[in-house]
This record gives C-alpha cells, structure tokens and sequence, in this order.
C-alpha cells in the first residue's frame, strides 16, 4: 500500500501537466500567436538556467553538461527546514542519506555506502575535505552558515578525469557566497526538541573600494537519540565555529578571495558493546584563490589551501596537516575549440598515538600526491554537439601512477531536448588505514594492513535525456552501468586485498514543476542493483533498490509559505542487519513578519516515534526520532 502511494505521488502531476487538446484555443491565428510568445519566453527562460562549474571546471548551463547534475539552491536549502549540509543533501536524486546516530551520517551515491564513503570526493568551493584515513568524510566537522551557500552542486558520476582519485561515484561540491552578497547583519537562532540550540551570527561590510568582506560564528547543540530499546543513545553533540571571507576585485582582471574558519567539538557514542566514549575535534583550514583574466579568450586560477585537523576518540588520536596548490588556466583556442589544462600538489602529515591493541605503523606518515589534468571540449553543428575528452593523471605514495581518461558527447537536437553519453575510468587509491593499520589483541584476535594493495577501478557507462516541455516543467533522466574491479575489502578477517568485482546499474529521474506562480512542486526517483554475487554478508553493500522524494514549496497569502517533503527509502541490509523500508515526512511553516525577520515552524520525521536508518561497524543501532524546532532569522 505503501509503494502504491508513493507511486500515485509521482506520477500524477504528469496527467494534470498536459491540458487536454479542448483547452487550447479554437482560433488558429491566436493559436499559433499565443505558442509563439510562449516559445520566446521559454527561449529566454533558458538563457537564464542556473549554472554549473564543477562538472568541467568552468561555469555552463546544466542543460550543457554532459553528466547528471542536479543544483540545490540557496532558497532550497532555506526552505528544506534543514539545519546541517548532510540533511540537506536529501533532497538529491540519486543520493543516499543515512543518519548513524545524533553526529554521524553515511553518505555516497551510486553504491558501497558507509560511514566514510570511499567512492564520494566532497568539496568546499572547490577545497578537497575527506580524510586519507580512511579515504572517507567526516560530516560531523563539514559545516558552515547555511545562509552563506550559494549553492550545492551535486554530480553523479565519476569525475576523476578533472579531480581525481575518490571522485569515483560522484563529487559535492559546497559553493558559498561572495562576501559582497553577504553585506550587513544577520542572526539566526533556532530550539527544539532534538535540536535543543542554535545560534549563528554574521556581519559584512566593504573595505575600500572595490573589497568587501564577512565574518561568522555559529554555535549548536543536538540531544541525544535512542537505541531500539527505547534507552538513550548517550550520543549527544555540541560543536562551534567561527570564519572569514574578504573578496577583492584587484582590477578589472584580477579577483582575489581569502577565506578561512577554525572549529572545536565534543561529540558522544555507544559503540556494538552498548560502551560509552567520548570524542574531540578540533581544527582549521585557509583558503586563498586569485582569478586572473589574461584576456577575452584565456583566464586562469591559482588557489592555495592549508587545513589542519585533530580528532581524538578513544581507539585512535589523529593530528593531520595538509597543503594543497592548484592551478587552472582556460583557453578558447577557436570559436568551437576550449582547452583546459591544471597541475596540483597535495602534501599531508598524519601524526597518531595508538590505544591498547590497536595503532598505525608507522605512527606518523607524509604523503605527496602530484597531478596534472587536460580536458579538450569540440563543439560542432552551431553548438548543437559537443564532444569532450579529459583526463588526470596522478602519482601518489600508495599504487605509483594512475590515469583517469573521460569521454563525453552532448547533443543539443532541439531548443529543450538534449542527449548526453559519457564513458569514463576512475580509480579509488588505499587508505591509510587499510595500509598500515595493526589490531592487536593476541592470542584473541590479529589483523594487519596491506602496503601492496592496487587501486580500485571503475569503468562507467553513462546516458543522460533532459527536456524543457515548457518554462514550468522539465524532466532530467540519467542511466548508469558500472564495472568495478580490484575492490579492496578485509580477508578472512586478517588482512586485506584485492579481491571483488562487481558491475552494478540504475536509473535516476527528476521532475520540476512550477505549477503556478505560488506553487513549485519536485519529484525525484532513484532505481540502483548492484551484482554482490561475490560479495560475503559482512561486506558493506548498504544500498537501497529504491528511493523517492517529492517536495512541495507552497507560498500563502500574508507572506507565509507552506513546505512539506516526502521521503521514502526501501529496504536494505547493513552488516547482516535488514534495514526496514521507511517514510519521512517534514514540514516547514514560514512567515516572513517584516522585510527584515522571518520566523518558521520545523517538524522533522513525523510519521514515527523513530526509526533505523543504518547499522554502522562501530556504532550501537540508533534510531532516528521525530523532532519539533522553531528557529528565527533577522537581518539587519
């Protein structure tokens, strides 16, 4: 009953989007006057599409990019009710969000979802943040003021050809605002049952001329969830931060942006033995990035970054450096030829102090990591086709040299009708853990690293349709087939190797409606099966068939707006635990009181007390329970 509503859900606003052939009008002449200004303002519409840049590093329309992309704007994220990036990145086709427990999410799209997520490269404004610990993402310390982002550019698919290694499945990219669109005051602070506080400040303002800059702190505090027993989790969090940002326009060719945020957090768990333990995290990072415009045809960026991590839990304290330089320089070689080229270095610097029985050796590690990429995009036919070859190449501590080539073809054959296919090869290098690590516990237990572990490969097959049928209602469709070889997963419980292939597929769908000026309603659907023939039941396939969303924004009279959304997660098994399918439904009441202050009403998971959303190695299974949050927004 269930998957018959949902499916009802989708598919209805497609009957009522065509009008029936009476409702058009019965003189010709009208008729085709009134479908010619709808087809020009539909042209006009589309000249104004929301951009993209990091499917090939440069700014294009989504309906130029050859590869599945979807944009969670700045009034998505407002009105989704979220108050953290991973909650937000739900709304997402083709991306599965799971909550471990009260600070801890498992993120990735395409499959092999986990608790770190090897497969997923996440950025912010284009600065690398997982940990080659474990190759994964800490979410718990990815987070800003969400007023301050721009956008979320979510790219399913591998895009290792431009970013590199771990951009195998997919790349988010976190893009915030401009610090001259951040002018003024704005304090937000928000209470309620889960989210029992928080409070974020910021002020911009101009320097000089043509400089402006911001600065923010933000403070929160989550209570605790519950175990299936109904007991407290014990997993609490608190967490604040604090951040920068100067934008310059030096000259009228020359942009420079300084940028950086420092954080400090205590955060609690239970581990599978129902234990206590407490962890600390601490860290930093600065991020300076010159644009430089050489002329009409050539442009070029230079960013250089230092972020600075600590985490200290009760099996493994870990203090990181990293350094990372990247240059980009762009050149229109002829009106139908655009090459891009870039070179990069990445040091890191890990240093680690072991618990009884477990440790890293060695303790401490320096890793490099050198990279060069080329991407050459061929436009034919008044741009109608477009052909784009790209590939990295890469030589890091762990596997040597490895290459990362993409093929890309777009076909533009009407003004709303595009076709797009992809072939690419990505690769996914060991972690440090899966090198050096030593669990100890003789003559119980023993388990070892592998320092000759190859890299993971993909080779994927991708298809994409995307059609306009008028301003109000677009339909983006992607396909997928991938094959993986080389998966490094533990053996026998001693060590680990090489050992898996799998080839999996799916599908991806996203229907965007304006039905009227008031009334904005969003359908998302996600098909994915993976062969796990050769995996065993310990091994981390856990993935859902099948997801849905539909959201629906809704503007009321007396400046008041109506959001609700609608999730819903098949069934899956995590670790030899069957995850039950569930439906979450969230529901914002918004009221913009003045110009300047705005007040909403949350309610978050309300169908259920609370449910399971995954079953982590390390983490007792906690349930998600329902919240209730107010939260004001004043400007100033």
């Amino acid at each position: 009953m269930k998957n018959t509503i949902i499916l009802f859900l989708f598919i209805l606003p497609l009957f009522a989007a065509f009008p029936p052939q009476s409702a058009l009008p019965e003189d010709n002449i009208s008729q085709q006057s009134i479908l010619q200004n709808q087809f020009m303002e539909e042209l006009k519409w589309l000249q104004e599409e929301s951009v993209v840049s990091t499917a090939s590093r440069r700014e294009q329309k989504v309906s130029e990019t050859p590869a599945a992309v979807f944009v969670i704007s700045q009034e998505d994220i407002r009105r989704s009710g979220a108050n953290s990036i991973p909650e937000v990145l739900r709304m997402a086709p083709g991306v599965h969000v799971a909550r471990i427990d009260a600070n801890k999410w498992a993120i990735t799209m395409r499959g092999f979802n986990n608790r770190y997520a090897d497969k997923l490269l996440v950025l912010i404004d284009g600065r690398t943040v997982y940990t080659p610990l474990f190759s994964g993402t800490y979410w718990d310390v990815q987070d800003t003021m969400l007023e301050d982002i721009e956008r979320i550019e979510v790219i399913r698919g591998p895009g290792g050809a431009l970013w590199g290694a771990n951009a195998v499945n997919g790349i988010i990219n976190i893009i915030t605002k401009s610090a001259k669109d951040t002018q003024g005051g704005l304090f937000t602070g928000s209470a309620g049952s889960e989210e029992r506080g928080m409070g974020g400040l910021r002020y911009g303002s101009k320097i000089g001329g043509n400089a402006y800059f911001r600065i923010y702190s933000k403070y929160f505090n989550h209570d605790d969830f519950v175990l299936e027993s109904g007991d407290s989790a014990n997993d609490s969090w608190e967490s604040a931060r604090a951040g920068f940002r100067v934008d310059w326009d030096y000259s009228s060719k020359d942009v420079l942006t300084f940028q950086g945020d420092i954080y400090t957090g205590d955060e609690s768990e239970r581990n599978n033995f129902r234990q206590s333990s407490d962890i600390y995290v601490s860290g930093g990072n600065l991020r300076a990035n010159w644009k430089h415009a050489i002329s009409d045809t050539s442009d070029m960026m230079l960013q250089i970054y230092y972020d600075r991590t600590n985490r200290i839990t009760t099996s493994i304290e870990e203090e990181r450096d990293t350094f990372d330089i990247d240059f980009q320089h762009s050149l229109r070689l002829t009106g139908w030829n655009e090459f891009i080229w870039g070179l990069g270095y990445r040091y890191t610097q890990n240093d680690t102090e072991d618990d009884d029985g477990l440790l890293l050796d060695p303790q401490n590690r320096e890793n490099n990591l050198f990279s060069m990429f080329l991407q050459d995009e061929f436009s034919f036919f008044e741009d109608t086709v477009k052909v784009t070859f790209g590939t990295k190449f890469e030589h890091n501590d762990y596997t040597g040299f490895e290459i990362q080539p993409s093929l890309r073809v777009l076909w533009a054959f009407t003004y709303t009708q595009t076709v797009w296919a992809a072939v690419s090869r990505a690769v996914r290098t060991p972690s440090r853990v899966e090198s050096d690590i030593i669990i100890d516990y003789s003559p119980y237990y023993y388990f070892t690293g592998n320092d000759d572990l190859d890299a993971e490969n993909l080779l994927a097959y991708e298809i994409g349709y995307r059609i306009q049928f008028s301003k109000k209602l677009s339909l983006d469709i992607a396909t997928f087939y991938n094959m993986y070889d080389s998966i490094i997963n533990d053996v026998n419980d001693e060590t680990f190797e090489n050992i898996f292939d799998v080839e999996s597929y799916g599908i991806e769908t996203t229907l965007n409606w304006q039905i009227t000026n008031q009334w904005r309603l969003v359908q998302s659907y996600t098909y994915f099966d993976i062969d796990s023939t050769n995996f065993t039941s310990t091994d981390p396939l856990s993935d859902p068939h099948s997801q849905f969303n539909i959201r629906s924004l809704l503007n009321l009279p007396h400046n008041m707006e109506l959001d609700a959304a609608l999730f819903y997660v098949d069934s899956f098994t995590s670790l030899d635990r069957n995850i039950n399918d569930y439906v979450r439904f969230d529901v914002r009441l918004g009221w913009h009181i003045t110009k300047y202050l705005e007040a909403s009403l949350v309610g978050t998971n309300l169908l259920d007390d609370n449910h399971l959303e995954y079953n982590a190695r390390s983490v007792a299974p906690t349930e998600i329970e329902r919240a209730v949050y107010a939260k004001l927004t004043w400007r100033f």
